[in-house]
Order: C-alpha cells, then structure tokens, then sequence
C-alpha cells in the first residue's frame, strides 16, 4: 500500500498579456492588428488635429463673440420687451382690470344683491308659504279621502285576487299534464330510439374518417419533411457553418481590431495634436511674446517714466497753477462786478435803510430772569 501522495501537477501560469475571460489570439488577429492600426493611425491624424482647432477656435469665439453677443441680445431683449411689458402690466392692465372690477362690482354684483336681497328673498318666502299651505291641503286630502279609498280597492282586489289563483291553479294543472302527455313523453321517445343511435353511427363514421385524413396528412408531411431537409436545411447548415460563420467570425475580428485602432488612434493623435500646440504654443511665445515683454519691460517702461517724469508731471502741475489762477481771477472778476452793481444801486436808489438788530438771545447772568419780568414776546414788560 503506497502511503505517500503523488505529486501534484502544477497548471500553467496564465499569460500575462491576455485580459481576464479573453482566450489566446489566433494569427488573423496578430496579422490584421498592425497595418490595421498603421493606417487608421495615419487617417485620424488629421482628424483629431482638425477636430482640436476647431474646438480652440470655437471656445475663442463663444468667449470673444457669443457669449458679449449673447449678453447685448439679453440687454436689447429686456429693454425692448420685457421692461415695455412689465410697465404696460404695471400701469395699464392693473389700473384697467381694478376699474373694471368697481364697475362691476358697483353695476353688477351691487344691484344684483339688493335684488336678491329685496325682491327675490321675498318673493322666495312668500311662495315656500304657499307651496306649504297646498302641501297641507293635499296631506288632509290623502288621509282624509285617498287613504280610505285605497284601502277599500286594496281588499276589493285581494278578493279577486283569491278567486284567480283559484281558477289559476286549475288552468295551471290541466295544461301541465297536456303538456306532459303531449310532448314531452313524445319527444323523450324520439330522443331515446332515434336520435341517440343516429348520433352515436354518425360520431363514428366523423372519428374514422378524422383518423383516416390524420394517417393521410402524417404521410404528406413525413415526405414533405424529408424533402425539404434534403433540400433545404442541409444546404443552408453547410451554407452556416462552412461559409457564413468563417465569414463573420472573420468580420468580427476585423471590426474589433478596427474599433481598438481606432481608439488607440485616437488617443495616439490627442498627444501628437497635444504635442503640435505645445510647440505652436513655445514658438508663439518666442516669435510674439517674449520679444513684446522684452520690449515693454526695456525700452517701453523706461521711455513712459522718462515722459512722465519729464512731460506729463510738469505740465499736469502747470496745468493746476493755470487751473487756480483762472479761478483766482473769476473770483476777483465776479467780486469787482458785485461791487459795480452795490456802488450803481447806491447812486441811483440810495443808500438802504438799516434794520435795528433784534435781541434774540437769552440773557446773561448777570440779568437773569425774575417772577416779575419776562423776555419773552407775550409776557415783555
């Protein structure tokens, strides 16, 4: 008895570059992947370089032209609309629509509540009253008259009544033993020795022929059923299997390694497109922008504070002294001219007469107020 375990055989490794659940690829795919892959990667190229410019330029024009066009459209729009309409509604529809409700409401809601409330009110009670007043009497009519009456034609039919059922019961029983002896007894006979063994030799002359046309109809469509298999289902699974699933077996594999280059293309063209407007980008910034700063920070910013300090300062500071001793002389100007018309007014009207200057003020300490003396106007000595 071998007590020791066999070894067990270890499984092999699974490949590292196969994705989980995805077997091992045949040569079709390997030989079909790289030209595949080679000429979409040439085709989208362009594409995606296309595609990267016109999204630049489409952000650059949504910031530069839509979005200030879209903002002015807005602006135009309010104050062309929306402001008229909010103004119209405002000061013409409410103002109309609050005197057309006291129009109403004066010539329509006010007459027609006094009407109801001084005419149809008692008009309403006065007909209740009425309508009582003839229910009273026709409550004392139906028990005083129609109530005696109907309780006399009530046992008047019952009377009649009982001799119908009588008379009723007898006709019933008479046609019913006709009936019986007449037809049914009959028609029972008929049924039992006639109609049940027609039926039954019927029946089975309908289930041997049904049974005869069913072999019938087997045997066509066994034959059918072998002809059309030598026919047509042989030749179109052999069409399936040995044409048609090669075929798109291959098509698959063609398509999926066309999707897979064409994303790889893709994102391949993304940095080579990534990469051109880096590049465009460095040589803009050399050609354009640091000779520009170059020129702004070294000679630009330095001749600016030389004409500042130099030009602008001196002539904003002259400019003020200009400035005050324009104002200077307006004001001296405009005191000789007042001065001019006091001296003409004196010589020709004379000299105003002067008003005495009121005492407005509390008194000093010194004369300060007593019981018997007032400042004030109504209580002055």
């Amino acid at each position: 008895m071998d007590l020791q375990k066999p070894p067990v055989a270890e499984s092999p490794a699974p490949s590292a570059d196969l994705t989980p659940g995805q077997g091992p690829e045949g040569c079709l795919a390997v030989a079909i992947r790289l030209p595949v892959r080679i000429v979409v990667l040439v085709l989208v190229v362009p594409v995606r370089m296309m595609w990267d410019v016109l999204v630049v330029v489409g952000r650059l024009l949504r910031d530069t032209v839509l979005r200030p066009l879209g903002r002015a459209l807005a602006w135009l729009g309010k104050a062309l609309f929306v402001r008229p309409l909010i103004g119209s509604w405002r000061y013409l529809v409410v103002p109309a629509a609050r005197a057309l409700a006291w129009l109403g409401k004066v010539l329509v809601v006010t007459p027609a509540g006094r009407l109801y409330r001084y005419l149809l009110t008692p008009l309403g009670h006065g007909l209740a009253w009425l309508l009582r007043g003839v229910g009273s009497g026709l409550a004392w009519v139906y028990a005083r008259v129609l109530t005696p009456v109907g309780h006399a034609v009530r046992r008047l039919l019952k009377g009649i009544g009982s001799v119908a059922a009588v008379v009723g019961v007898a006709a019933y029983g008479a046609a019913a033993w006709l009936v019986r002896y007449l037809v049914v007894v009959p028609a029972e006979w008929i049924h039992r020795w006639l109609l049940a063994p027609a039926g039954r030799a019927a029946v089975r002359c309908a289930r041997g022929v049904w049974l005869l046309l069913g072999l019938l109809a087997g045997g066509a469509g066994l034959v059918l059923h072998r002809v059309a298999r030598v026919l047509l289902v042989l030749p179109a699974l052999a069409l399936w299997r040995w044409v048609l699933v090669p075929v798109g077996r291959f098509l698959a594999v063609v398509a999926r390694e066309v999707g897979d280059a064409l994303g790889h293309a893709w994102r391949i063209a993304g940095r080579v497109s990534l990469s051109v407007g880096r590049l465009l980008g460095t040589l803009l910034r050399w050609i354009v922008v640091e000779p520009v700063r170059w020129a702004y920070r070294t000679v630009l910013t330095p001749v600016g504070h030389v004409v500042r300090d130099a030009v602008l300062r001196p002539a904003a500071r002259a400019a003020r002294a200009a400035g005050r001793a324009s104002r200077q002389a307006l004001a001296a100007a405009r005191e000789t001219a007042r001065q001019t018309r006091a001296d003409v007014r004196r010589m020709l009207f004379g000299e105003p007469a002067r008003r005495e200057a009121a005492a407005r003020r509390e008194p000093s300490a010194g004369v300060a107020r007593t019981l018997g003396s007032s400042t004030t106007a109504l209580t002055k000595d």
